[in-house]
């Protein structure tokens, strides 16, 4: 995609981009897509698609978070949503947490090459972070983007954000009834919504909805469980 193209779609989420960030972004492409050949990390691969429905979609929620903030990622996979963000502000302290010590290691080299800095690399589980005393109630914010149901999400990122700190959870469309279904686990884990956006991707008819979960006490001790219980027994 040309500069033009970019600050055009950046400029509709109210992003002013800049010719090193259009830089960061093109050589951010072309690292997914050369190691998308070698390990599964998206299913999109289309140029312009990668820009909307990764990047753009991404920095949606760049409003939300602000600067020199401590954020996680939660199942961050190909670094989505958080390090479009840290291209747009490189002032946030990052943590990239994964399952999966192959995307680590992909990230880490992505980053390198982007010369993005002040980001922990972490390939661990949310539930056992969670019960970390080094990362539990550590955070500004958590994001996390199609990792779980959201009562699921509550429960692993939750207990990770600080009191007066912000889950943001990046949905699809039709997420009234999960939204609903987690209010219960959203208010156990000492949180409650604060705001809901429905949003139209630039351009397209790509439809997002946008959760702002607000950590309003101490998450109770006994959470974040096991992950087969937290599967079997919802909350």
């Amino acid at each position: 995609m040309n500069y033009e193209n970019a600050s055009n779609l950046f400029s509709k989420i109210n992003i002013k981009l800049t010719d090193i960030q259009f830089e960061q972004f093109n050589s951010y492409e072309e690292l997914l897509i050369d190691w998308n050949e070698k390990v599964n990390l998206t299913a999109i691969t289309d140029d312009y698609d990668i820009w909307l429905k990764h990047f753009i979609d991404s920095c949606t929620i760049n409003k939300y978070i602000t600067s020199n903030s401590t954020l996680i990622d939660v199942g961050t996979g190909a670094g989505f949503p958080s390090l479009p963000n840290k291209i747009i502000d490189t002032s946030i302290k990052l943590t990239l947490l994964d399952s999966l010590n192959k995307r680590i290691n992909i990230l880490k080299d992505i980053c390198e090459k982007l010369n993005l800095n002040n980001i922990d690399f972490d390939h661990n589980r949310a539930e056992d972070l969670g019960n970390d005393i080094k990362y539990r109630e550590m955070f500004d914010f958590a994001t996390a983007r199609a990792v779980a149901n959201l009562s699921t999400l509550c429960e692993y990122c939750l207990p990770l954000v600080k009191v007066g700190g912000y889950f943001i959870c990046m949905k699809g469309s039709n997420c009234d009834e999960e939204i609903e279904n987690a209010k219960s686990a959203i208010k156990t884990l000492g949180a409650q919504i604060k705001s809901i956006e429905r949003i139209t991707l630039p351009s397209s008819d790509n439809e997002r909805t946008i959760i702002i979960i607000e950590k309003i006490s101490t998450t109770p001790l006994e959470y974040p469980r096991k992950v087969n219980i937290i599967v079997k027994k919802p909350l």
